[in-house]
């Protein structure tokens, strides 16, 4: 049995391990990786292959994970997540159905124009996440709204995404259509939030209102925060009655400017999420010391744990070469549309794990040869089956913006969302590769 498989294996292992036993998946992960690392990797003595083992290490997502959840903890302390909250509701008009396709078309517009997908997760995540638990919207549909919006808006002529596929496609003399590609992969992310929102409780919203008066007393039939969302009818009484408007204060307006600071820092600057909102959060701990006093100890570090040690496993999978063993594999398939189909499922499998924008980099390459060798498939309509196939996964919570939403996820519903969104996630790595296979590559059209 070859080492590449051995280490796909493994990985299954550790999967079911964690599913059947109460221990963190990450932790398991990084014993993975020492295991096998050690084993198989090339060095000359044991501190070469534990160099090796920690060059996967995904340290700018250990930091974007701590940073904002870090930040965004001083926020809810201090009342600013609950004065966004309910400045947001009256901006809607106490529509609350209306909430969760506000976060799509935000972060939408924030990556169309250039955002970086993880940054525009990071930025909007926490802000929806307060919306869901003050309002009784299940948190697992508002994730997956803003995270499909994040991907909505990736491939524009103008996004990360957008330039690093049209750049390769270019680069490797095949024919493209960049708009094509953005339109694909906006009304691809909108049908499918479009299933979430009614599956979770969408139509139910649709019928519910919150005044934006304020109330005299507590209100009676809303939502309880710490309960899980029901799909029940809305009553025909009174509209629920938000609580007295929260006003600003020194320490809220410090951090709304922080929030806008580290916003500007991301999407204008290019600076580091996790970077800027670690600096945001000290400077704000050392304005106000009693707001922040338990701020780090509400940083999801199991998330941070679990995230960091399967990215950690898949670096060492590549080191070995599993990626590039499976793009041979690719080769000896004989039918043409059925070897699209298969790239397009590595394309899914791998990115639900790792990077998305470094996935886009090196998948795409590996599809050239191909393109190039056949006429039976054609190059617009498979680098976008491709494209969408590693981006929509990206709802799974060991990606970037599946990590982020978790960690920004109430804790006692932290669990309840990690599970949702690992079997959302997975069954899009099974149905994504297949629906954009059937759209865009057998046809023919492209």
């Amino acid at each position: 049995m070859s080492v590449e498989l051995v280490s796909i294996l493994v990985l299954a292992v550790i999967f079911l391990i964690a599913t059947i036993r109460p221990v963190n998946l990450g932790a398991l992960a990084i014993v993975a990786a020492f295991v096998l690392g050690l084993a198989v990797l090339e060095g000359a003595d044991l501190d070469e292959k534990t160099d090796a083992i920690f060059a996967g290490f995904p340290g700018d997502l250990f930091v974007i994970l701590v940073g904002v959840t870090y930040l965004f903890a001083i926020a809810s302390a201090n009342g600013t997540v609950d004065w966004l909250v309910h400045a947001a509701i009256r901006a809607v008009q106490g529509r609350i159905g209306l909430i969760p396709w506000i976060m799509f078309l935000v972060t939408a517009c924030l990556t169309a124009m250039g955002a970086v997908v993880p940054a525009s997760v990071a930025i909007i995540a926490p802000i929806g996440m307060g919306f869901a638990l003050r309002y009784g919207i299940n948190p697992l549909m508002m994730g997956l709204l803003i995270i499909n919006g994040a991907s909505a808006g990736g491939f524009s002529p103008i996004s990360i995404f957008g330039g690093i596929t049209n750049g390769v496609v270019e680069k490797a003399g095949l024919p493209g259509n960049p708009t094509l590609l953005f339109l694909a992969s906006f009304f691809v992310n909108l049908a499918i939030s479009l299933v979430a929102f009614f599956m979770w409780g969408g139509r139910d919203l649709l019928r519910r209102r919150v005044s934006t008066a304020p109330a005299n007393a507590a209100p009676t039939n809303a939502a309880p925060t710490n309960a899980a969302p029901t799909n029940a009818a809305p009553t025909d009484a009174a509209p629920t009655e938000d609580p007295e408007p929260i006003t600003l204060d020194r320490n809220r307006i410090m951090t709304i400017v922080g929030l806008l600071g580290l916003a500007v820092a991301a999407l204008f600057f290019d600076l580091n999420v996790g970077l800027v909102a670690i600096t945001v959060a000290v400077i704000l701990t050392l304005a106000a010391p009693d707001s922040a006093r338990d701020a780090v100890n509400h940083v999801a570090w199991p998330t941070v744990l679990l995230v960091c040690g399967i990215v950690l496993y898949v670096g060492v999978m590549q080191s070995i070469g599993t990626i590039d063993w499976l793009g041979e594999e690719v080769a000896t398939v004989g039918t043409p549309l059925i070897a699209a189909l298969v790239i397009c499922f590595i394309g899914a499998a791998v990115s639900a794990f790792a990077s998305t924008t470094g996935i886009l980099g090196a998948l795409i390459p590996l599809a050239v040869p191909f393109l190039t060798g056949t006429d039976a498939v054609g190059a617009v309509g498979l680098i976008t089956a491709l494209a969408l196939s590693s981006s929509i996964v990206d709802s799974s919570p060991f990606s970037t913006s599946g990590a982020l939403t978790v960690a920004n996820t109430p804790e006692d519903r932290r669990d309840y969302v990690y599970k949702g969104l690992m079997r959302w996630g997975f069954s899009m790595v099974v149905l994504i590769p297949i629906l954009t296979w059937l759209i865009f590559v057998v046809p023919g059209w492209l």
